[in-house]
């Protein structure tokens, strides 16, 4: 299924999937039947903006049989569905998503809040740090004078400028991976990165092996590509890191087309992946043929590294047989509004995606490609310095302010990245987000970061309210949570058990 098709009609199976992983706060009262929790759990899928508005859902014979339930508790969910205005039915036609009258639009703790909102709404979902100055503004400077020369042109290039492509490999070099352009495709922010590669590489139905947590975002786009999630849990002991016994059980036993793991400062959780560590898993994926997908989005994040400490190598340098794909990005370091990311693969790849990117996305603005290109120049000492400095002041902030108005979460401190993910002490995490929604806060519940529901009792905080302000943000959290804690969260047809499927 592609993502157009997602507008149009959601599969049994896909959203059996999204169910799977969706979680409700747990009531307050009794166990609720079977088709409240349902109807609830689309509800919030609805609200989240994880399921479109007018995506068309299964026909209730069909949507039965995918989740094991009886056909009467599906057409009573979606009869209550009805009744509340998040389903439209016409006999013939069908069932499709929508919502109530004088609804506000869905929110979603991961998407940037609303320009009109941003002035009366505290962001902890999205993790972006605005942009480094004076060095993007000089940048963009020197990038305008540039422009007239590709100007002349018609300002198309598949596979990126090549000024910012002969930039990118060289700072794949410096960093201990011998690159050359030809080995590099430029693309609109990595996540149309990670849409094309997934696009090429993986087909509906195909297992595809992530950790758990892992990035929400990548999580959803395979899901909605029909792929088959195998969550592989990070180890419990800490400092966090890959579980390699389970990671070869899984690879041994689902033979997964395609790995993906965030090695350089995790997202949610920050974790640094050791060399020994990165070798091992590419000799395993290697024994089953599973491309290893990398996401090296929060590499030059390392905050909480000393700086006499070298850094892995990235795990492509470690790679004898061509089977690794990396995805980077310009975005998190440099600036999100640049719309720069990239895919670092074999010459025969990069020249395959160049070719399917051009029937949806014929090359990413050149005017931008030539600000990230010098950005990636002389100016990168100093762009990384500032940002990992306002990171770990941040960090730190949040680490003491959390640790003295709510004591019983646990908040560990990792080397690097763009959040801290917190353990939540059996608070739900979902419950959270829905009592911050009405206390004016975006917070990200830990469920979006697992493949099955799981990690309820956690939320992502993301590195980015400046440091002063994290003692008023931290108090605003902590009234939140005394909300939610006492039961204080929607209106009770939005509670619910959740449901396995």
């Amino acid at each position: 299924m592609t993502v157009a098709d997602w507008h149009t009609t959601v599969s049994p199976p896909a959203l059996a999937r999204l169910l799977a992983a969706t979680r409700l706060p747990e009531p307050a009262t009794a166990r609720r039947p079977a088709y409240r929790t349902l109807a609830g759990q689309i509800r919030l899928l609805v609200t989240e903006g994880r399921l479109p508005v007018g995506a068309r859902l299964p026909a209730e014979r069909e949507l039965a049989s995918a989740l094991e339930l009886s056909r009467t508790t599906v057409a009573t969910a979606y009869e209550a569905l009805r009744g509340d205005g998040y389903l439209l039915s016409r006999r013939g036609a069908g069932s499709w998503t929508a919502l109530p009258e004088g609804a506000p639009p869905p929110s979603d703790a991961l998407h940037p809040v609303p320009p009109d909102e941003q002035g009366r709404t505290l962001d902890l979902g999205v993790a972006a740090l605005p942009a480094p100055q004076p060095w993007l503004g000089q940048a963009a400077a020197r990038a305008v004078e540039l422009l007239p020369h590709y100007a002349a042109g018609h300002g198309h290039y598949p596979t990126g400028v090549p000024v910012l492509r002969e930039a990118v490999a060289r700072r794949y070099t410096e960093r201990g991976l011998p690159t050359t352009p030809d080995q590099i495709l430029i693309t609109t922010g990595a996540m149309g990165g990670l849409h094309l590669v997934q696009r090429v590489l993986v087909g509906r139905g195909d297992r595809v092996a992530v950790e758990a947590p892992s990035y929400a975002h990548t999580l959803q786009a395979l899901r909605l590509t029909g792929a088959r999630l195998v969550p592989v849990p990070y180890a419990s002991a800490p400092p966090a890191h890959w579980d390699l016994e389970e990671w070869q059980r899984v690879l041994r036993g689902a033979a997964p087309k395609v790995s993906y793991v965030i090695p350089d400062f995790h997202n949610p959780t920050g974790a640094l992946i050791d060399e020994e560590q990165r070798r091992r898993l590419l000799a395993a994926a290697r024994a089953v043929g599973s491309v290893v997908l990398v996401d090296e989005t929060t590499a030059e994040l390392g905050w909480g590294v000393p700086e006499s400490t070298p850094l892995p190598r990235p795990m492509a340098a470690l790679d004898r047989a061509a089977q690794v794909v990396t995805v980077g990005s310009a975005g998190k370091l440099l600036w999100g509004g640049l719309r720069i990311g990239w895919v670092r693969a074999a010459p025969a790849l990069v020249r395959r995606l160049a070719t399917e990117r051009v029937y949806s996305d014929v090359g990413t603005p050149v005017l931008e490609q030539l600000i990230a290109a010098d950005l990636l120049g002389e100016p990168l000492p100093a762009v990384r310095a500032h940002q990992s400095d306002r990171l770990r002041a941040t960090a730190h902030a949040f680490a003491a302010a959390l640790s003295e108005r709510l004591p019983d979460w646990s908040v560990p401190l990792p080397p690097g990245g763009l959040s801290l993910w917190v353990n939540t002490d059996g608070l739900s995490g979902a419950a959270l987000a829905q009592a911050g929604e009405h206390a004016g806060i975006r917070i990200a519940a830990g469920n979006r970061f697992g493949s099955d529901g799981a990690f309820e009792h956690h939320i992502r905080i993301p590195l980015t309210v400046p440091a002063p302000a994290v003692p008023a943000a931290v108090e605003r959290l902590a009234a939140v949570a005394a909300r939610a804690a006492a039961g204080g969260r929607l209106g009770a047809a939005d509670e619910g058990q959740a449901l396995a499927v």
